[in-house]
């Protein structure tokens, strides 16, 4: 009997490592692209040029901070001076300081520093595909300066924090490539620098060292021992710095959306598809999309999941290589920070928002036009440029939705009208335009609309004060004193409703009322001289001048050129100055 030998077993093959394109200067043609993809950005964001500022800007338009030379001291170490921040982004704002010196107010400014810094994103990205051996590195890159999903990052001032964070976490990559293929302590360095400059642009690229791991495994294989040590400190200094920024963020702006998990992994599963489908039909763009009804028991939200479970499926199977896999992942790792396991703010408003995908997005462009362009090469050169003009027109299709986004940021009438046209239950998208109708002079449209906003949430201090405001306008007094004290009701430290009520009480010469609301506001506006103004007129008439002259001094020391205060400052001094002059005699 013939003995049966054992064969030991066949090892498994190694991975093939992907090769990088080593760093290479610009050649002519380089330059021909380069320029080509700045005027794709430059014509399709050209009417960003006419836009204004909107909503959120007044974060930075109407901040003392941003306007003072000492403000870039307190934006870096006394950030709760920016007052309706809720962030430690300091870059952020010290871009906006910096060219509030050069151009003051002018909006202009601000959207072609925007457009510049989406420029630089595109070119970054193209070179680093052209690095990883991507094909079609410039058909990538060329989808990724015109897609109108990225409109909200661009053309919306405030979302500048997109903009620059992007533009390090690229550096950052960029760089590590050159570290992993030459490490130098300095290479080193200046990537963990980027990466905090990141961070300190905008949070959400706590996911590059992860990103950076997810490379590896592509190139690689597998991910060595090694290339998690030396991202460790990338861990740590991400994760301390963005917990830093979450517990400033809930100590100012408190949160809790009461979510339970499995209500949270319905709404990341869904929120992944959603943005993979506008990514490939960028159609019915809203800022403010419609708040999803989240439910355990809804079969349709299990089905997202379902279909996230199968595709990992399949792309762990592997026919296609690690490429596939690799981009998914780096999407939805990208996107892990706003997939609803969080709270953040903007998830009263929305689940969803454009401006969350403006990195993640990149993976998905990366594979399908990577995959259609190998398809596309092994077809005979008619069938190439078929596609090539296909591609011309899909360019072109983009950059004309990109512009007619690009128009809706025009002003608050334009942006408000819009969402509240494709979404009519908008959180506070009522109130807001009510109070550019209002502006706008159009005082019974602004009246509808805010009577509207407190339709939509009645227990609202602002929406309250909103509609005082437009019947002040409107010379309602007693019912726009009934909403701006049912404001204070709800939130005695209401600004616009202690404002509007103090005035209102002024003008019917209840003093005392009034006094006591200007005391209240300047524990809010502590440094508004015209608040201080205010409150002297108010101690005037109350007959207590002496206080009153002190107000008046307080306001024009707050603001020197304010002709009330030096009015009211020399008049009363002249009063007071004749009574110890004159003594009235017995």
């Amino acid at each position: 009997m013939k003995a049966t030998t054992h064969k030991p077993p066949r090892p498994s093959p190694e991975p093939t490592p992907v090769r990088l394109q080593p760093p290479a200067a610009f050649t002519h043609r380089d330059i021909t692209a380069a320029i080509g993809l700045a005027l794709l950005v430059a014509v399709s964001y050209f009417p960003a040029l006419t836009a204004g500022f909107i909503w959120d800007d007044i974060i930075f338009t109407e901040e003392p901070v941003i306007h003072s030379w000492s403000g870039l001291w307190n934006i870096w170490f006394s950030p709760s001076d920016i007052r309706k921040e809720g962030h430690y982004w300091p870059i952020v704002y010290t871009t906006f300081w910096l060219e509030h010196k050069l151009w003051g107010h002018a909006p202009l400014g601000y959207h072609l520093v925007n457009i510049l810094l989406h420029i630089i994103n595109t070119l970054l990205i193209w070179r680093l595909m052209k690095r990883l051996n991507v094909p079609a590195a410039l058909a990538i890159a060329a989808l990724f300066a015109v897609h109108p999903l990225h409109v909200e990052s661009v053309v919306w001032i405030i979302e500048r924090k997109d903009l620059l964070s992007a533009l390090f976490y690229l550096a950052a990559i960029n760089t590590w490539l050159r570290y992993n293929e030459a490490p130098h302590p300095l290479r080193y360095g200046a990537a963990l620098l980027l990466f905090i400059a990141g961070l300190l642009s905008k949070s959400i690229v706590i996911t590059l060292p992860v990103a950076l791991l997810i490379w590896h495994w592509w190139a690689q294989g597998r991910i060595h021992r090694i290339d998690i040590l030396r991202l460790a400190p990338f861990f740590i200094i991400g994760l301390a710095i963005t917990a830093a920024d979450l517990t400033y963020y809930n100590q100012r702006e408190p949160l809790d959306l009461d979510y339970s998990i499995i209500e949270r992994i319905l709404i990341a599963a869904r929120v992944l598809w959603f943005y993979a489908g506008k990514l490939l039909w960028p159609d019915d763009l809203i800022i403010i999309y419609p708040l999803w009804e989240i439910q355990a028991a809804d079969l349709t939200g299990w089905l997202y999941v379902a279909a996230a479970a199968v595709l990992l499926a399949v792309l762990l199977y592997r026919p296609w290589g690690r490429a596939p896999l690799a981009g998914i992942l780096f999407y939805t790792i990208t996107l892990s920070p706003v997939l609803g396991f969080i709270d953040y703010g903007f998830m009263q408003f929305s689940l969803v928002a454009d401006r969350f995908q403006y990195l993640a997005g990149i993976g998905l462009i990366a594979i399908l036009t990577g995959t259609a362009a190998r398809g596309i090469s092994r077809l005979n050169k008619t069938a190439q440029r078929i596609a090539t003009g296909v591609f011309m027109v899909i360019l072109a299709i983009l950059g004309t939705l990109t512009w007619q986004q690009s128009k809706l940021y025009r002003d608050d009438l334009t942006f408000f009208s819009y969402i509240l046209a494709h979404n009519p239950q908008a959180r506070d998208a009522s109130l807001n335009l009510g109070a550019a109708l209002l502006r706008a002079g159009r005082l019974q449209e602004g009246l509808a609309a805010s009577q509207t906003a407190l339709q939509q949430r009645p227990d609202s201090a602002t929406a309250n004060a909103h509609l005082g405001y437009a019947l002040l306008l409107m010379q309602r007094l007693d019912e726009a004193a009934i909403r701006l004290t049912r404001a204070l009701e709800l939130d005695p430290l209401n600004e616009q409703a202690l404002d509007y009520l103090a005035n209102i009480r002024f003008n019917q010469q209840r003093y005392e009322e009034a006094h006591t609301l200007y005391r209240t506001l300047l524990q809010v506006r502590p440094a508004s001289a015209q608040t201080h103004l205010n409150l002297g007129a108010a101690l005037y008439y109350l007959g207590r001048r002496e206080q009153a002259l002190a107000s008046f001094e307080q306001a024009l020391s707050l603001d020197p050129h304010l002709p009330a205060a030096q009015q009211s400052t020399a008049r009363l001094r002249r009063s007071l100055n004749k009574k110890v002059a004159d003594p009235v005699k017995k």
